[in-house]
């Protein structure tokens, strides 16, 4: 059978949906991957009230029993994560399961502990048996197969990191004068306990004794109202800057335009906005947790703190302000690995690889 035969049901989000799985998915859109498969999206998740996600669930479950009555995949592919997107994926895979379709289960979340490893006896049930009816589990890290090897066996696990947009004109050297002299240190991501973000205001607080010209701007959504506070408290209302979340052409602006990429998470993945931001050569600070310290070599790309280190974090920002050659070394180094090993090329081979290795299994068993 041909790739261009092989059907593909994949579940996404909506394009629209502030978050890094929308941000994995939506360069699938017009891709190779759509050139070599025949991709159906069913869109299970959207952001809003408890409601409106409820009716999209709903809506996706009506949607995909229609796909398998009138154009039978030959793979379903979910994109999944922990918390609530393990139990609305849970019916589509069983759904499959019984279908008879192999499934990949491409998982982003972080919070495993919460999921499976701390859970109580029903739920970890749950988690063994919607994993155990998937051909193929992908994650982001090795870190993640060793943890989810936990579950189901080690053979059943892929490892495709999140891809990289490279950006080679961020290197030239007029820009990369501009964004040496803007001091401008950029957040992307959701407003939540697990990003860090409310730790910001205060490596902010550092960073201005020394760089008063230095801005932060704090791009996402979410639970604000914690780092609002830190900032009136501290009274950098002109040096944290909350613009709400950023897409498309503003977040290339800013991606652009700005020094260093600020990401204090308490617990990742692998961050796709650390990666976008390295495809922009942009200089890292953050936590060494779950996936980042593979992205990020330390010292090199990017400086690697505990979680919670705002004095730590904020001598980064320091240091790289402090040394012009340091900075742009990193910023090169960003560039570089971004381009060895998280193109999106790669990660369209790997997946079309899965592809082809679980249509091809299940068919020979047939």
């Amino acid at each position: 059978m041909s790739n261009s035969k092989l059907k593909i049901c994949m579940i996404v989000q909506d394009p629209n949906v502030k978050g890094g799985i929308a941000a994995v998915t939506s360069g699938y859109y017009n891709s190779r991957l759509e050139k070599d498969f025949d991709i159906t999206y069913v869109e299970s998740y959207r952001d809003g009230g408890k409601f409106s996600k409820l009716i999209k669930a709903l809506k996706a479950y009506r949607e995909f029993r229609k796909v398998l009555k009138t154009n039978r995949p030959d793979v379903v592919h979910v994109h999944s994560s922990f918390g609530p997107s393990f139990f609305r994926k849970y019916p589509i895979i069983h759904m499959a399961h019984k279908a008879g379709i192999p499934i990949v289960n491409h998982i982003h979340g972080s919070a495993l502990d919460e999921l499976y490893t701390n859970a109580p006896a029903w739920k970890k049930r749950m988690v063994e048996k919607s994993y155990g009816e998937c051909t193929r589990l992908i994650v982001l890290s090795e870190d993640w197969k060793k943890k989810i090897s936990a579950i189901v066996p080690a053979d059943k696990i892929e490892v495709i990191p999140n891809y990289s947009v490279i950006v080679p004109e961020m290197i030239s050297d007029k820009v990369m004068q501009e964004r040496f002299e803007k001091k401008q240190i950029l957040y992307l991501g959701r407003f939540d306990d697990l990003k860090g973000v409310v730790d910001i205001p205060a490596i902010a607080d550092i960073v201005k004794k020394e760089f008063p010209e230095a801005r932060f701007v704090l791009g996402g959504t979410g639970e604000t109202q914690p780092t609002e506070n830190e900032i009136k408290r501290l009274h950098l209302e002109d040096t944290v800057i909350l613009p709400g979340w950023i897409r498309g052409d503003e977040k290339i602006k800013l991606l652009k335009e700005s020094s260093i990429f600020l990401l204090p998470s308490h617990m990742e993945a692998m961050p796709m906005s650390i990666l976008e931001a390295m495809g922009y050569a942009l200089p890292i600070v953050s936590c060494e947790v779950g996936g980042i310290p593979r992205v990020v070599s330390k010292d090199i790309n990017g400086k690697l703190y505990k979680p919670k280190d705002v004095t730590g974090m904020a001598s980064g920002i320091i240091s790289y302000f402090s040394d012009k050659a340091s900075w742009e070394e990193a910023s090169r180094q960003s560039l570089k690995l971004a381009d060895e090993g998280y193109s999106f090329d790669s990660h369209i081979d790997k997946i079309e690889k899965i592809y082809r290795e679980v249509s091809f299994s299940t068919s020979f068993a047939k």
